[in-house]
């Protein structure tokens, strides 16, 4: 036990020693440093989402409201508004999406698209006949592989 406490004392000493004589002849200059982040300035972002939110609401105010479920009448301004929101959030070096770009955008689609809800889909089963299709065909495969399986094991003499 002291031979091998030893032993990594004199290991740790040679490493700490070798890594100072060869960071001795490294020129600390010739390093590049990475360059500064600039944070996410959260106050002017939703400043200028709301902007991007205004211009959007007064091109909306051109769309009749009863368009307003179909894309294809207002699709290049929710487009601008979109292409907004990325273009102000990246130019303030805050990332895109994120949570306070995502909550504004939701409040927008609140006031603009709660109404646009599809109606829901009623689900029907499949007639009888498909149903019993569906259901046999896997059955049946897997008593075929059962089946093959047995009979190979039971030939295998004449197989090997």
């Amino acid at each position: 036990m002291k031979h091998c406490a030893a032993w990594l004392t004199n290991a740790l000493l040679f490493t700490m020693t070798f890594l100072n004589l060869s960071t001795e002849n490294i020129n600390v200059e010739s390093i590049p440093r990475r360059p500064s982040v600039a944070l996410c300035n959260e106050t002017q972002l939703l400043w200028e989402m709301e902007v991007c939110g205004e211009e959007f609401k007064q091109k909306m105010d051109h769309v009749d409201p009863q368009n307003w479920c179909n894309l294809t009448h207002f699709i290049s301004e929710y487009h601008l508004f979109s292409l907004c929101t990325e273009t102000n959030a990246e130019r303030i070096n805050c990332y895109w999406p994120n949570p306070l770009v995502e909550s504004y955008i939701i409040r927008i689609h609140k006031h603009f698209f709660s109404n646009c809800t599809l109606e829901r889909v009623i689900l029907v089963d499949p007639p009888d006949d498909t149903l019993t299709i569906l259901i046999l065909i896997p059955v049946f495969l897997t008593l075929a592989m059962i089946a093959l399986v047995v009979w190979c094991s039971k030939r295998s003499d004449i197989l090997a």
